[in-house]
Order: structure tokens, then C-alpha cells, then sequence
């Protein structure tokens, strides 16, 4: 049975020591915070939030098992897969099924980004990490600026494939969202549909069953209530909900490259009291000067305070 992601779903960073090393103790402080948030339903482990492209396998492979322990297994692992070529992506996969991982987030080849795909190699790819690795899937849309963003046809058709239960959608084109999604839920009624527009969610909350963001690192106690009232149609709620949250989207995703979000969000995780450090690994920079004070003074003005974290 496909795992359920009905419902919040963050994608954890990864710590690090100051020295650049990973924290699994403190994998395990983050991640059982996490999972003690009534709405949260899964951990989405080694996405762009979690620095996964920067690390060795390993390295990967423990940090899943480090998420796996820090919930006593009680909520299921996501691991994101992102190797290049499709064989050695089904070796990353196996490699995620003995570490704990319920489910792959499939990324797209890097190299599609500048070149794009050939017809049926996106299909190709999930049908072999799945017949071979034995993970159900998730489709990743990626944004449409770039060359690795999947044409309606091509979605449905992963979508319609064997061992594909979810998408996480990301095409931040308003306009494609409103045209696409519906047709692929559809024709896809058992398809859990995901947003992973961090800075878009009030547009997309009414479509969706759940959200799949690095958001939820920080601010998960308030994406549920706004998940809450994008279900029951309730705008006013849900306004409410991205109002107060603003000042923090500003201060996370309203940067230079939303790779910055990944720094702001351990700066984040810091404030809350969460991460000693927000450490990250190259090619990621420390945000400049003043960054850590701004986004502080964001999350308490959200209501934001220190994390309770589980004895």
C-alpha cells in the first residue's frame, strides 16, 4: 500500500557540525520534533532542502536511518533519489529501501535542466525504480523555467504508471497549475496530489491533498491549519493563515535564488532553537550579515517561539 501524505510533509535539511561533518544527533533532535506536529505524515529526506546532491552514499544512506530512528519508525521516510543515469538511480533506490525509506521522490537528470528529455525516458526511469528497487514513487514536476518540467501528456503517463502514487508538484506557473492539475487528478482519482510552492501555497492549497515543502522545517504548526482551511474551502482561514505567515515567506523564499531558502532555513531552525549551527556545504554560501536578526524577528512575529522539542 502507498504510504499516506495526506496532510504536511517536510522535507528536513540536513545538519551539519560546525567543521562540515553531519549531525546525526542532531538529525535526530530535528526530525523527532518534526514528527511529534499533529498534521505531519512523513519526512521527505535528501531533497534540495537536505543538501542530498551534496552528499556521498554513505552519507545518504545513514542520514535516512537517522530519520527513521528519530520518529521510532513511526512516521515513514521519503528518500529523495537524484543520481543521473537510470541504473545507477535504481542502485541509489536499493540503497534507500535497506536504510528505512518508504517511498522515492524521483528528480528529474540534472543534465535535463539545460538540454531537456528524450520522449519516455521520464517514464523509463520511475518504471526501473520501481520494478527493480521495489519503492513506490513520487512524480516531480520541476519548475517550468526549466527543461526538465514535464508536459501534461508526459505526467499522465508517469502518473498512470504502475507503483506512482503522489505528485509533488512545483511548476510555479500559475497558469499551468490551474490547467494541468486538473485533468491529471481527473484522470488519476487515487493520485495524492502535493504542492511544493513554499512561496505560493495560499494559490495552491485548495487543490491538493498535502504539502511537500522545506517550509515544513519551520513552520509546520501553521501549515497545517492553513492545509486545514484550503480542504474546507475556507479563504478567509486560509488568508489568515498566509498573512501571518508572510513575514517569514519573505524572509526564507523572497531571496536572490531559492537556493538561499536552504541557508535561511537553517538560520530558521536556529532561531527556533532547533540547530546549533546553519552550517551548509558548497556550493551553498552563509547569508550575509544582519540575515540570521531578520529572519528571527520574522518567526516571532508569526508566533513562532522556540520548538518544544521531545524529551
Amino acid at each position: 500500500m502507498p504510504i499516506d501524505m495526506r496532510g504536511i510533509n517536510p522535507a528536513p535539511v540536513t545538519p551539519f557540525t560546525p567543521d562540515g561533518e553531519v549531525d546525526y544527533a542532531t538529525i535526530k533532535r530535528l526530525g523527532s520534533w518534526l514528527g511529534s506536529i499533529d498534521g505531519v505524515t512523513s519526512l521527505v529526506v535528501l531533497g534540495h532542502a537536505g543538501e542530498g546532491t551534496f552528499l556521498s552514499q554513505d552519507e545518504k544512506s545513514r542520514v535516512i536511518e537517522a530519520f527513521v530512528a528519530s520518529t521510532d519508525s513511526r512516521l515513514p521516510v521519503v528518500a529523495g533519489i537524484s543520481l543521473e543515469g537510470t541504473a545507477v538511480a535504481v542502485e541509489e533506490s536499493k540503497c534507500a529501501v535497506r536504510a528505512g525509506a518508504k517511498a522515492a521522490l524521483v528528480y528529474p537528470p540534472h543534465g535535463w535542466l539545460r538540454f531537456g528529455f528524450q520522449k519516455g525516458a521520464p517514464q523509463d526511469r520511475y518504471r526501473a525504480i520501481y520494478e527493480e528497487a521495489g519503492l513506490e514513487c513520487i512524480l516531480f514536476q520541476y519548475p517550468d523555467v526549466t527543461k526538465a518540467c514535464y508536459d501534461l501528456d508526459t505526467q499522465l503517463e508517469i502518473a498512470a504508471q504502475p507503483g506512482v502514487f503522489a505528485e509533488k508538484c512545483g511548476v510555479r506557473n500559475m497558469v499551468r497549475w490551474d490547467t494541468e492539475v486538473p485533468i491529471i487528478r481527473k484522470a488519476n482519482p487515487d493520485l495524492q496530489f502535493l504542492t511544493c510552492h513554499d512561496e505560493y501555497l495560499l494559490h495552491t492549497i485548495f487543490d491538493v491533498e498535502g504539502c511537500l515543502v522545506g517550509y515544513g522545517n519551520v513552520a509546520s504548526e501553521l501549515l497545517v491549519k492553513l492545509l486545514a482551511a484550503g480542504k474546507a474551502r475556507d479563504y478567509p482561514a486560509a488568508r489568515a493563515v498566509h498573512d501571518r505567515l508572510f513575514p517569514v515567506t519573505r524572509t526564507i523564499y523572497h531571496r536572490g535564488s531559492h537556493m538561499e531558502g536552504t541557508v535561511a532555513l537553517k538560520e530558521a531552525l536556529v532561531a527556533r532553537g532547533v540547530l546549533e549551527t546553519a552550517t551548509v556545504r558548497s556550493p551553498l554560501q552563509p547569508l550575509p550579515a544582519g540575515a540570521h536578526e531578520e529572519i528571527a524577528d520574522a518567526l516571532r512575529a508569526a508566533g513562532l517561539g522556540r520548538a518544544e522539542i521531545p524529551a
